[in-house]
């Protein structure tokens, strides 16, 4: 039998090579992963221990509210103010979401009218263009490979046929590019030109290495007639399991997002709630450490592929590696590159055809193992690179 939606989404590209994963390692095969961006680092030790003091209060055990509760929203907001000089509204500006991941499917959602056309740069993170399949719309993907080539690619798509939405992510899910505020003006600019609005997803903001705080597209001068972003503490606090997120900017379009949300669910369990507003008014100091073990890591698997004879470039920001194949292996693309790695290197990475069809030619390294996992993988892939030649 035939479903409607799971008829419009494509057989999900990474589950291929988990299962390639799982069958290596029940052979007793040793994979190092990078595929998933799934972070290994615990989450700091302040934040479990408040979640632990909060679940054991039962009044935390009832039914939460949608929206997140007044505490988190607001230590949100003087997270905002301390990092990148913006003051939000707690009560019209922020809404808690259960991650990134379903605060933007939501809102998408919750903006799209059936066909709405919206622009997704491409490559991009999976849910950023199924958003919009998802919603209905009129998905147009613009294929890029430096900031200067998107913000001229759009600024042409836009002026031809003004989108309903444009949706944007630095530091960048895959690539690692990070962009700077001019960026954002221009793309304000051209949003309250042609009236068309934008999703930022900000869940790699405290993931830049060579610039450690990356704009907030609301630093610009009437972003908020326009713009929204979607802020996580997945990465930052290294909280994925957690499940937490936000989306702060324009009232109208966070008013709809969160009376959608009303009717979806009931919001997350409040003691991660309670637990989450102390990481974002106590634990600034392990975002700083988290960053600089993913900058250790970044810097010795970009050192020893390019001593092992693979080309890479340092990514400016979050926690990948975005690496085109070598010239001989590109006719096989990404995914059949991919099983190679797995079989002859026993590494795990994500194909790049799984970011959108440009990125074919490319495959993902997380940063999720220490660095003696690193070397390990590393000097795997230098033995399959000789062996290949």
């Amino acid at each position: 039998m035939s479903y409607y939606l799971s008829s419009k989404l494509p057989p999900y590209v990474f589950e291929q090579i988990n299962r390639l994963k799982a069958d290596a390692r029940s052979r007793g095969i040793d994979i190092v992963d990078l595929g998933m961006g799934n972070p290994d680092l615990p989450t700091p030790e302040p934040i479990v221990e408040k979640l632990i003091e909060a679940v054991r209060n039962p009044r935390n055990h009832r039914y939460s509210v949608s929206r997140g509760i007044a505490g988190l929203r607001q230590a949100l907001v003087e997270r905002y103010e301390r990092m990148w000089g913006v003051k939000l509204d707690p009560d019209r500006e922020v809404v808690a979401t259960i991650g990134a991941k379903e605060g933007i499917s939501h809102l998408v959602m919750t903006l799209l009218a059936p066909n709405d056309r919206a622009l997704v740069p491409e490559p991009c993170y999976p849910i950023h263009a199924f958003s919009v399949v998802i919603a209905g719309g009129r998905l147009e993907r613009v294929p890029w490979t430096t900031a200067d080539e998107l913000l001229e690619k759009l600024r042409a798509a836009v002026k031809v046929d003004p989108p309903r939405l444009v949706l944007l992510s630095f530091p960048h899910n895959p690539t690692g590019v990070c962009v700077d505020k001019v960026f954002f003006e221009e793309m304000v600019g051209l949003a309250l030109e042609h009236s068309f609005s934008i999703i930022h997803d900000f869940a790699y903001a405290d993931l830049a290495f060579e610039n450690p705080r990356p704009p907030s597209i609301l630093q610009v001068e009437r972003s908020r007639e326009v713009a929204v972003e979607i802020y996580s503490l997945s990465k930052s606090y290294s909280m994925a399991g957690w499940r937490v997120g936000f989306c702060v900017g324009n009232p109208e379009m966070v008013g709809a997002l969160a009376r959608v949300k009303s009717y979806m669910d009931y919001g997350i369990f409040q003691p991660i709630q309670i637990a989450a507003t102390v990481a974002l008014r106590k634990c600034e100091g392990h975002v700083e450490l988290i960053r600089e073990e993913y900058r250790r890591r970044r810097d010795v698997l970009v050192k020893l592929l390019n001593e092992a004879g693979w080309q890479v470039e340092r990514p400016a920001g979050s926690m990948f590696l975005w690496a085109a194949i070598p010239e001989r292996f590109k006719p096989l693309g990404s995914l059949e590159f991919a099983k190679v790695l797995l079989e002859r290197a026993q590494v795990a990475v994500s194909p790049g055809i799984g970011f959108g069809e440009s990125g074919d030619g490319y495959v993902r390294f997380a940063l999720v193992e220490n660095e003696e996992r690193i070397r390990q993988a590393a000097r795997g892939i230098k033995s399959f690179l000789k062996a290949s030649n």
